[in-house]
């Protein structure tokens, strides 16, 4: 019976947990679509989330992209395939690595640090004061954030797309040879508009997930500053793993055909 126990109570765990994620999302795309929108704070959060995680995303996908292209090089090269390194690393980068690996990078920093800001603004009281203000958290908290992560990251994955080309046109030309002229043509001839539109799409989706995750398990975090640190690690493991589940259903569905 204890064993059927804790079964129950994981499962209901489980849906608790479910349904309040879902009510959370509900009101914070209801604060998205009405008015008053704080465009002022929105830059901030632009900054904040886009500008500064342009370091860590161009060095995540230079460096990716360099050894997708030398992993791809080598085992070509047991088929005399070599040919294939810039198309191949063109369509993993736009298709896959760059939103993917741009999409973790940004939760591991972004949705830590908004976990912890509001979580902190839970624990103090701050969030109470400003219901006591009469100012909608949900519209000056977590729209924001949402608006500013789902904007950025697109542009994000853009700017890793193009690094991490770079980074495999960089390994192919000064490390095993590839004339520039010929790699840049066959990048160009094998990729199509759909392989860059749907990383673009992707991203905005992890940006959504992102921003949410780290308001939702930072609002809802209690207990002084264990909470806060708690809320801090599940908003990042949460997003991390919708990212991924969230990656698989749109491959799935975009790609089908």
């Amino acid at each position: 019976m204890q064993a059927i126990a804790t079964i129950g109570r994981f499962f209901l765990g489980f849906f608790s947990q479910t349904g309040l994620l879902t009510l959370f999302i509900f009101q914070a795309v209801k604060a998205l679509v009405t008015p008053p929108i704080y465009m002022r704070l929105i830059g901030q959060q632009i900054m904040r989330i886009g500008y500064y995680s342009l370091p860590v995303v161009a060095l995540t996908s230079f460096f990716t992209g360099g050894a997708l292209a030398i992993q791809i090089y080598y085992g070509g090269n047991q088929f005399n395939s070599e040919a294939i390194v810039s198309s191949i690393v063109a369509l993993g980068i736009t298709r896959e690595l760059g939103p993917v690996l741009g999409g973790l990078m940004v939760a591991g920093r972004v949705s830590a640090a908004i976990a912890a800001e509001i979580g902190t603004m839970r624990v103090t009281e701050q969030i109470d004061a400003l219901t006591t203000l009469s100012t909608d958290p949900f519209k000056y908290l977590v729209a924001p954030r949402v608006i500013a992560a789902t904007l950025c990251m697109p542009v994000l994955a853009l700017i890793a797309d193009i690094i991490g080309v770079l980074g495999g046109f960089i390994v192919g030309t000064q490390s095993f040879g590839f004339n520039a002229a010929i790699y840049v043509q066959q990048t160009v001839n094998f990729l199509q508009p759909d392989d860059v539109t749907s990383g673009l799409i992707k991203a905005a989706v992890f940006g959504f997930i992102i921003a949410i995750m780290g308001c939702y398990h930072g609002y809802n975090s209690k207990g002084g500053a264990q909470g806060v640190g708690r809320a801090t690690t599940n908003a990042v493991v949460a997003s991390s793993i919708l990212i991924l589940a969230a990656n698989y259903l749109m491959t799935s569905l975009l790609f089908s055909a």
